[in-house]
């Protein structure tokens, strides 16, 4: 069978399709291997989410197929990508043998065959219109961390996004298939299981007509061998009490929530199509701060939305001094095909848009580093990732509740652990802005 590499672009759910992928390959006898140079076929699983995202799914793309060859005779490119542009992009880049959709994962053996004989097709069935349910996996890394993706697909209308029309309509996965995935991966070395949807809060109401998302971390929290639950990607408005009672009460689900917020400004928020969102997020975080004092919130915001003034922009910059969110992403408005927000008036320019960036990173990277320092000198559990050089030799690197992977700080840890473990770490000092230093309390 062909020697087969998968490159992953783009979010925590793109990372998890890249897992089905590999799992239906294995399951088929097909060989795995790391890289592009060792491999007969690469798989490039890509993200459209932004221009940026586009731009570098188009940069890996080019960079692989003028060393095509007898070392790397096929090439297919997967993902929203693929679901997006496919058609135009089969036409443009006649390297390419294959364009498929993320639902034609179970077809991948075929397609690939198909490739290597010559064949260049396009793949891209609609949004729901096959059945992913029970594909293998195959884990990534075989780190202390996993994503478990609970649902597909979004049912909120923002102006500014595409999701909607590359993944279709909110579909939520059984809790009983969820459940033996996630045995599948604690028996795997996880011991933290990431939960990932486009919208984490509305699982469950497509299949039991209620949101279910609680009784989902309850049952996952049974499970032996689960050490953390974390929560990304959460819309305020459906924060209920009976979740927010369930993190409270529930010891493995982390004291954290992913929130993102878009921006702080009535006038934009309702452009956006997330009227309200404002006043649930504050008295969302008004209750969870009540009942989890120590939680830590994240969220992200979009600057140079079209009408956006400087008015609304300082606007935003109050929300971050008065809600001081633990961690705060950014991203700059690019208007996407298709969306209402692409023919808006009052487009900003580029340069305003570089400029609020960086202005709003800057502006809070004050608050992050003074939530950080109120943590030196008392205890956390962390979790233990790997090794690292933080500048003075070689130490143990690991996260606390406060931190999700790859977005977050980080903990770096001197003292006696390895890997997978869950150690007691006093912190010791602030590395920079956004990590940590500790020891191991032994």
């Amino acid at each position: 069978m062909a020697k087969v590499a998968v490159i992953t672009l783009g979010c925590a759910k793109n990372e998890v399709d890249s897992e089905y992928m590999l799992g239906v390959l294995e399951e088929k006898g097909y060989e795995l291997v790391e890289t592009p140079e060792e491999a007969e076929v690469v798989i490039i699983n890509t993200c459209s989410f932004i221009r940026a995202a586009k731009e570098e799914a188009l940069r890996t793309i080019l960079s692989l197929t003028p060393t095509r060859g007898e070392s790397c005779p096929a090439l297919i490119v997967a993902g929203c990508l693929a679901q997006q542009h496919g058609p135009e992009l089969w036409q443009e880049l006649p390297e390419v043998g294959a364009f498929i959709g993320p639902e034609a994962i179970p077809r991948l053996p075929e397609i690939i065959e198909r490739v290597l004989r010559g064949e260049r097709l396009v793949d891209i069935p609609g949004p729901g219109e096959e059945d992913l349910r029970g594909l293998p996996r195959r884990r990534l890394t075989t780190g202390p961390t996993a994503y478990l993706k609970i649902a597909e697909g979004c049912d909120n209308a923002c102006a500014y996004c595409t999701i909607p029309l590359i993944k279709g309509t909110y579909r939520s996965r059984p809790k009983e298939e969820l459940l033996r995935e996630a045995e599948w991966l604690v028996s795997r070395g996880a011991r933290e299981l990431v939960l990932v949807a486009q919208d984490t809060t509305a699982y469950g109401m497509d299949l039991y007509g209620r949101y279910a998302l609680p009784e989902l971390l309850k049952t996952l929290a049974r499970l032996p061998g689960v050490r953390w639950l974390r929560l990304l990607y959460a819309y305020p408005s459906r924060i209920t009490s009976e979740l927010i009672e369930v993190m409270a009460g529930e010891d493995k689900v982390c004291a954290y929530l992913d929130l993102p917020m878009q921006h702080a400004h009535p006038d934009i928020l309702r452009a956006m199509g997330r009227a309200g969102t404002l006043a649930l997020a504050r008295k969302v975080i008004t209750r969870l701060r009540a009942l989890l004092p120590h939680i830590a919130l994240r969220s992200t915001f979009i600057v140079g939305f079209p009408g956006e003034r400087e008015g609304h922009f300082r606007e935003l910059l109050r929300f971050l001094e008065e809600v001081r969110f633990d961690w705060v992403g950014a991203f700059t408005y690019s208007p996407e095909e298709g969306t209402p927000a692409a023919g808006m008036p009052g487009q900003v320019p580029e340069r305003t848009k570089q400029r609020r960036y960086r202005r709003l990173l800057e502006h809070q990277e004050p608050i992050t580093e003074e939530n950080n320092a109120a943590w030196v000198g008392k205890e956390l559990e962390v979790l233990v990732e790997g090794k690292a050089d933080d500048g003075q030799g070689e130490v143990y690197v690991g996260r606390s509740f406060r931190q999700a992977p790859e977005v977050d700080g980080v903990i770096y840890i001197r003292g006696k652990c390895r890997p997978g473990d869950m150690v007691r770490v006093r912190i010791t000092g602030v590395e920079g802005v956004y990590d940590l230093g500790g020891e191991v309390v032994v």
